[in-house]
């Protein structure tokens, strides 16, 4: 990562919507303190007819309309520009790798990154053949648009940058970062509804406190998300420390 953060140029119909990043909240904020960089390209620019068209009906027949290649790549093009040249090419597409902790980490090693937000049914092949890096999904459902995911693929990357979060120790100790889910959080009151707080976490022990929150991690994980195991296999010390604390 280059010491002026990431470069982000995104290709989209609907650049207003970024503003949820630009404007609010760590994304806005680490925005404003100039950790990360932001280009806003419309394919709609590039319409060559007097409709501003960027989308036809698709070869074969059936529902809905596709985004055309020259109008994309052309979006692209410019936004190619925009980042000074190379750059890593992503499109939010229901067909792509799915997104993780890991990939935004690999993302942000690019420092720049143009990412794809499509529209309608979807994106003509060729384009995504020719001109896309990485296709990344969000998951196994269908949205209106790419905007959203692409929000969501930059939002993760941005908490990765340093000082993004105001705590160094934010990021490390996030959901997923180690493969696990997180423990559970607690704050004030430390009576509330007749649930108390967990003993250990009012006990001033910092190693007590860290066993106990990976054995919660791993227990929590095991019971919602075993899938995430697979690639991340327990080890000794995560059995040692559910049995010490009761929680196999």
């Amino acid at each position: 990562m280059s010491d002026r953060g990431i470069d982000f140029a995104v290709v989209t119909l609907f650049p207003e919507m970024f503003g949820a990043l630009t404007d609010w909240g760590v994304t806005g904020r680490a925005y404003r303190q100039g950790l990360w960089h932001l280009s806003l390209h419309n394919p709609r620019d590039h319409a060559t007819d007097r409709h501003g068209s960027v989308d036809d009906r698709p070869y074969g027949g059936g529902p809905g309309m596709v985004m055309t290649a020259p109008v994309l790549d052309a979006a692209l093009t410019e936004a190619r520009q925009a980042l000074g040249g190379a750059c890593t090419v992503v499109a939010a597409t229901p067909q792509g790798e799915p997104f993780s902790t890991a990939v935004a980490a690999e993302l942000l090693c690019c420092d720049r990154v143009a990412i794809v937000a499509g529209r309608y049914e979807g994106m003509d092949e060729r384009f995504l053949q020719r001109s896309v890096d990485r296709e990344i999904s969000l998951g196994d459902y269908v949205v209106s648009g790419g905007e959203l995911p692409a929000m969501l693929m930059m939002d993760a990357m941005i908490r990765q940058l340093p000082d993004a979060l105001g705590h160094e120790a934010s990021a490390v100790e996030e959901s997923f970062v180690d493969g696990l889910l997180d423990w559970p959080h607690y704050t004030r009151p430390e009576v509330y509804e007749g649930v108390a707080v967990p003993a250990v976490l009012l006990s001033g022990d910092h190693s007590a406190i860290a066993s106990w929150r990976r054995a919660q991690a791993v227990r929590r994980t095991l019971d919602r998300r075993p899938d995430l195991l697979d690639k991340n296999a327990l080890g000794t010390d995560d059995l040692e420390i559910l049995k010490d604390w009761k929680l196999d």
